[in-house]
């Protein structure tokens, strides 16, 4: 879990895009740049060698949550 006040400051180091919490995956999405960052003990690994390349299903179902 990840403090609100912490994820309300983050931003993508890529893009410089706010970031979203995604509890199941444990992650730190940056819709912007299309990267998912680690979050290991509940601490955020926000580098960009970390990070992996959302898919294009993870993409296309956001857009459409988002409508």
């Amino acid at each position: 879990m990840i403090d609100q006040k912490l994820l309300s400051i983050l931003v993508c180091p890529v893009s410089k895009a706010p970031v979203e919490y995604i509890k199941e995956q444990d992650e730190l999405v940056c819709w912007a740049s299309g990267l998912a960052y680690p979050v290991r003990d509940g601490i955020p690994v926000m580098l960009e060698g970390e990070a992996r390349q959302l898919t294009e299903d993870e993409k296309e179902a956001h857009r459409a949550k988002q409508k």
